[in-house]
């Protein structure tokens, strides 16, 4: 069994950072998987908001392009989300997933304006 752990979410101002991380633990080759960071707010679509691939190549939401950065340390099995100039817009529950199969609880994220 697979668990992934998100955890760093939190209330901050507008304009703020945070820094997210997900661990991921059980029968899982961390490094095989390509791991990515969704967004989801009530009544709306979870979104993609930033993928990396095994190789390391990085995608992100069009939303998020130059605020956020995504990395991965896969000696740790951990991927992280890094979120700057957080924006009210931002607020959401983050899940991390492994593949797109795999998802963690989720961490609550507060931007105030």
């Amino acid at each position: 069994q697979v668990q992934l752990v998100e955890s760093g979410g939190g209330l901050v101002q507008a304009g703020g950072s945070l820094r997210l991380s997900c661990v991921a633990s059980g029968r899982i080759m961390f490094s095989a998987n390509a791991m990515y960071w969704y967004r989801q707010t009530p009544g709306k679509q979870r979104e993609l908001v930033a993928g990396i691939e095994r190789d390391h190549r990085i995608t992100y939401a069009d939303s998020v392009k130059g605020r956020f950065t995504i990395s991965r340390d896969n000696a740790k099995n951990t991927v992280y989300l890094q979120m700057n100039s957080l924006k009210a817009e931002d607020t959401a529950v983050y899940y991390c997933s492994a593949a797109s199969t795999i998802w963690g609880q989720g961490t609550q994220v507060t931007v105030s304006s």
